[in-house]
């Protein structure tokens, strides 16, 4: 009698897979060999003009499905033989967050409780409010100071007690992302300006204010490393990211600044206009949200991430300016090449 030694394939369903976290953990998760399932309202994206390499090569060994995460039947049915459920879907734009975040993450919990699966959510720093500043630990007390990090606090809290009830949960804490795919966040709407040349570089800190910054594939990669050995781990493991620190707010604009010269580019560096998203906050929903923000540009906020390298014993780390690089050239931000 002879017995086969082929090992079943590892296999993720990944809410969110279009967007900057959730596609950069689908595409690392293939390339690790795992069968990765990707959820989504008309099934499987279309290249559209504009896209580019990197865009379109997203997709590649992924198995697309039609379907919603508002619907739980359409979860529960794409969750089906996973060992992971990886959320990282949000309403797009800041809106409906009050009526959509919550039953999109209980169709998730719900998911993972039928078919055993272990749930892996980006977690933000809107959980936490001032008092726990400079620096955030695991443990820190979560008082948050807005409508968003108030509902980031209960998603965390029904995964903790998801987890009492045989659901595992990994939550992975880091900085403001940047990388190729960053378009909506604070680097690829704040600081610069997609498919543009960059030669002006707005800084939103106070002057001298620390801030932490996390290159969306190294965030990536933590999280995949932590899937790989989540049999090692409790059943609601909480982890941050120390990521790339800018000690006084200069760093990134500097990291910029070096990047763009090398490709004969001088850039400028401005303070933020804040004062525009004041005025306009009334009628623009994304201006209104980055000023209700305002406070993590106001003061310093630090993660440690002694808890992550004492379980991997390293933090995956890309230097700054190849990080940034990558961002600028998948954003469109440096100039364009002569045509043939």
């Amino acid at each position: 009698m002879t017995y086969s030694t082929q090992r079943r394939v590892s296999r993720a369903l990944v809410l969110g897979a279009t967007g900057g976290i959730g596609g950069e953990v689908a595409r690392q998760l293939t390339a690790a060999g795992w069968h990765v399932r990707a959820l989504r309202r008309g099934g499987a994206p279309r290249a559209s003009f504009g896209d580019t390499a990197r865009d379109m090569d997203m997709g590649i060994g992924i198995e697309w499905v039609g379907g919603d995460a508002m619907r739980a039947d359409d979860v529960l049915a794409a969750a089906s033989d996973c060992d992971v459920i990886v959320h990282a879907v949000n309403p797009p734009g800041y809106r409906h967050w009050d009526t959509q975040v919550l039953p999109m993450l209980e169709n998730t919990i719900a998911a993972a409780r039928r078919h055993g699966a272990t749930v892996v959510l980006p977690g933000t720093v809107y959980n936490y409010g001032p008092e726990t500043f400079p620096v955030l630990r695991e443990d820190a007390p979560q008082r948050p100071l807005t409508r968003k990090g108030a509902i980031r606090v209960t998603m965390e809290s029904r995964l903790r007690d998801a987890s009492r009830n045989g659901v595992q949960t990994i939550v992975v804490r880091a900085g403001d992302f940047f990388g190729a795919r960053t378009r909506n966040s604070w680097f690829g709407q704040g600081l610069v300006k997609p498919e543009r040349t960059t030669r002006l570089v707005h800084v939103p800190n106070a002057l001298g204010v620390g801030h932490e910054w996390s290159y969306l594939p190294d965030v990536a990669r933590t999280m995949v490393m932590l899937i790989e050995r989540r049999r090692a781990l409790p059943g609601f493991a909480n982890f941050h990211m120390a990521g790339h620190w800018d000690a006084d707010g200069t760093e990134m604009a500097a990291a910029i600044t070096r990047v763009m010269a090398r490709h004969g580019v001088e850039v400028r560096t401005r303070r933020f206009p804040w004062w525009l998203t004041t005025a306009l906050s009334p009628f623009v929903t994304t201006l209104r949200e980055l000023r209700e923000m305002r406070y993590l540009w106001q003061q310093p906020v630090r993660m440690d991430n002694a808890r992550l390298i004492d379980v991997l014993g390293e933090e995956p780390h890309t230097p700054l300016d190849v990080a940034v690089h990558a961002t600028l050239e998948g954003l469109g931000c440096l100039p364009r090449k002569p045509s043939a």
